[in-house]
């Protein structure tokens, strides 16, 4: 994927996965900062410069005094770019990713989190330069393996897209079209009312860290939430 020199093109959107990955030698730390005091980290590391592999652990009511949840394992992130970009191809990938979004109700029969993770994916990327900056377009399609004890196996959707502002302001944009919550108990949990459309605003602070404001959720279902998710996600990305 192309960007402009000194910026890693990002292995995922706000929560969707693209067909970037870390170059060999270079490792990431994700923090997402979640409602009622969630927290969620995950480490990864390019093993080669089309192979990475990561780890993600967390924990709901962290920061708060309700009592402390944690995740029930640690969560697996895999990912291998097959089919590298050039100016008429997207580049493509294929990965897995068992770590889901918000609070895990580990009570719940389900034993699902919030919204599911993306589990096994292939994503696909392109990148533009405009006269702003890099403007970039993913999409792909999932099915998670893990969190199916709601009923509803179906495969899954998604696509994004980000727009540079300047080489520091990216607006983001992304839409989980959740097929895989619209069936039988699945649905009762859903949080969302027709896929989650998510925004946000990435500042690139310095070279290698990127702070965001997420804006999740959008589509909410106003009789299960009573209004859309804040999210603060923090990256930073280093050299071994």
């Amino acid at each position: 994927m192309a960007q402009a020199e000194g910026y890693p093109p990002p292995t995922n959107l706000i929560t969707i996965p693209t067909a970037g990955t870390l170059v060999r030698g270079s490792f990431s730390f994700e923090m997402r900062i979640q409602k009622n005091g969630g927290l969620s980290t995950g480490l990864a590391a390019g093993i080669t410069d089309r192979f990475q592999f990561g780890l993600s652990f967390g924990a709901n009511n962290l920061i708060g005094d309700d009592s402390l949840q944690w995740y029930p394992r640690p969560e697996a992130n895999v990912k291998y770019r097959i089919i590298d970009e050039t100016v008429s191809m997207p580049g493509i990938s294929i990965g897995i990713n068992t770590q889901g979004f918000g609070a895990y109700h580990a009570a719940d029969s389900l034993k699902r989190y919030d919204v599911k993770a993306y589990g096994l994916y292939l994503a696909a990327s392109k990148n533009w330069k405009t006269f702003l900056g890099n403007l970039s377009v993913h999409g792909g399609m999932n099915y998670n393996f893990t969190e199916t004890n709601d009923g509803d196996k179906d495969p899954n959707l998604f696509f994004g897209l980000e727009m540079e502002l300047n080489p520091e302001l990216a607006l983001l944009m992304e839409y989980n079209a959740a097929l895989n919550e619209n069936d039988m108990s699945a649905r009762t949990l859903a949080l969302n009312r027709g896929g989650y459309l998510n925004a946000a605003v990435r500042w690139t602070f310095v070279e290698r860290l990127h702070i965001e404001i997420d804006f999740n959720n959008l589509l909410f279902d106003e009789n299960k939430v009573d209004y859309f998710n804040r999210e603060l996600k923090i990256t930073y990305i280093e050299y071994f």
